[in-house]
C-alpha cells in the first residue's frame, strides 16, 4: 500500500478531485493550506508593497493499494498540470499497515469493501 500525497493549485483541486474519481478512488482527504515555493512575487497597490508570495493551495491525501498507484498519479499530474510555476508536487511513502475500525479488516482489505 502506498500513501500519496499532492500538493495542487487551489483553482485545479475539483479538477484532480473528478480525475480520482474516473481512476476509481474516491476515498480521500484534503485541507486548504498556504504555501510559498521558489517564485518572489509582489504587488504593488496605492503605492503600498505587499508580499503574495504566501499562495493558496490544496493538500490531498489518501492511501492506495499498489496497483492503483500509477493511475492515481496519472490522474493527478493530468489533472493539476498547467504548465507554469506552481502547479505543485506528488509525494509518495510507503504504508506498513492499515485497519479499518469498524470491522477490523487490515491490510489492503481496509481501504475497500470486500468484493462480493
Amino acid at each position: 500500500m502506498k500513501k500519496i500525497e499532492a500538493i495542487v493549485r487551489k483553482s485545479k483541486f475539483q479538477d484532480v478531485r473528478e480525475a480520482l474519481h474516473e481512476a476509481d478512488i474516491d476515498f480521500l482527504s484534503w485541507w486548504d493550506v498556504k504555501g510559498q515555493g521558489d517564485a518572489k512575487q509582489g504587488l504593488v497597490f496605492r503605492g503600498i508593497a505587499y508580499d503574495i508570495n504566501a499562495i493558496d493551495r490544496t493538500f490531498i491525501s489518501f492511501v492506495v493499494r499498489n496497483q492503483n498507484l500509477e493511475k492515481s498519479i496519472n490522474a493527478i499530474l493530468k489533472a493539476a498540470y498547467t504548465g507554469e510555476s506552481g502547479d505543485g508536487r506528488i509525494f509518495v511513502y510507503d504504508v506498513d499497515q492499515a485497519i479499518r475500525i469498524r470491522t477490523g479488516d487490515s491490510g489492503e482489505e481496509s481501504l475497500y469493501n470486500k468484493k462480493k
